[in-house]
């Protein structure tokens, strides 16, 4: 893992100390969003984007609820951005471009039209896919609906086919 990655993930642990449901989330997010991305051959500065944003990408979820008394996805995206700045400022060494990049890719993870960059595609694909698993299809729709309108990459469809494969183990069908 990139050293700059390692002290984001245990910033974000520490920023989110005592939800372990939402660290499980992002890190297993995190780690589908690395692998699509470099399945899929991203060039370095996208791949970091990409990571960056996945351990972040839910991390307004705490002010949301305290703003507007819960972490519904259009209230994650408002108020993700600034909390990502400042802990990504707090770090340091990540540059201007970068941040709003990433501050972008969270202020849109939850918006499925006009996706522009494969960093922002393989971030959307890589949360439905743990968010899938973590609370069914029915929240989203049938599999194939889901599959169809918003996986576009090869790994992502290949990665959502064989973990939800018919007779495939699911905890909530189970």
């Amino acid at each position: 893992m990139n050293p700059k990655h390692a002290r984001l993930l245990a910033a974000a642990i520490r920023y989110d100390r005592g939800d372990a449901r939402r660290i499980q989330h992002f890190v297993k997010v995190h780690d589908l969003a690395a692998a699509i991305g470099a399945l899929e051959g991203l060039d370095e500065e996208t791949q970091f984007i990409l990571e960056t944003a996945a351990i972040l990408h839910d991390i307004g979820i705490h002010q949301a609820e305290a703003t507007h008394g819960n972490g519904h996805g259009k209230y994650q995206e408002r108020e993700g951005p600034g909390v990502a700045e400042a802990i990504l400022r707090e770090l340091g060494g990540y540059g201007e471009a970068q941040i709003e990049r990433v501050k972008y890719l969270i202020a849109h993870h939850h918006t499925y039209g006009d996706i522009d960059g494969a960093d922002y595609q393989i971030l959307v694909e890589a949360d439905f896919l743990v968010n899938v698993f973590e609370e069914g299809f029915d929240c989203h729709g049938p599999a194939e609906k889901v599959r169809e309108r918003i996986f576009k990459t090869a790994t992502g469809k290949r990665f959502l086919d064989d973990m939800f494969a018919a007779g495939a183990y699911h905890p909530l069908t189970s």
